[in-house]
């Protein structure tokens, strides 16, 4: 791939990556990486320093790929439920496409060989988090529409319930939900986070 920009380089490592994780596991060739790439072995180095780093790489790429979160979360209609049903949807939507779950799934099989990939999921609802999510529970607060004394926690209970309860449904991304299950779900951790912090 002589003379193509480095950006479109790092992109054909990145789905060449996922393919080959997705077929062979994380024992996936780096080698066979970079050739299916069209990029020397040193390319991928280069771009991503080691074979975890670069199964993470393609982790988050794969969350990009159908992370609609920002959009949505940007609306508020001054009804917690609606906008926290709102942004679980889109958090599921996320969580549950194919590809990030069929890498998750992956990410739990090889964790016992190697632990160097437990920081990635030791807190599971972390890569869904935003700071919108965080921001929008403040406002939550300080509007006095909800009693949120510390909006991350809140945030992050909120994910865990939500990415828990959905992941469990489908059967860790194997079983397809459909839009109205997924909506179910987050309606319902939604309920119970606003129930939880309503004022008294």
């Amino acid at each position: 791939m002589t003379g193509v920009p480095s950006q479109a380089k790092r992109q054909a490592i990145l789905d060449a990556a996922t393919a080959a994780f997705l077929r062979s596991g994380y024992a996936a060739s780096v080698d066979d990486i970079a050739d299916a790439a069209g990029v020397g072995k040193q390319t991928v180095y280069r771009h991503f320093g080691d074979k975890q780093a670069l199964f993470l790489a393609a982790l988050a790429a794969a969350r990009d790929v159908v992370d609609g979160r920002k959009a949505a979360a940007a609306r508020d209609t001054g009804d917690p439920t609606q906008d926290l049903t709102r942004m679980g949807e889109q958090i599921l939507t996320t969580a549950l496409s194919p590809t990030v779950a069929a890498l998750h799934r992956l990410t739990i099989a090889e964790i016992g060989n190697h632990p160097e990939l437990s920081r990635q999921w030791g807190d599971s609802a972390a890569p869904y988090l935003d700071e919108q999510l965080t921001d929008y529970l403040r406002h939550c607060q300080t509007a006095g529409v909800l009693d949120v004394p510390d909006p991350a926690r809140t945030a992050r209970q909120f994910a865990y319930l939500l990415i828990t309860e959905g992941r469990v449904a489908s059967v860790y991304g194997t079983k397809t939900l459909t839009a109205r299950q997924r909506h179910n779900i987050a309606a319902e951790t939604a309920d119970l986070i606003v129930r939880a912090h309503r004022l008294s």
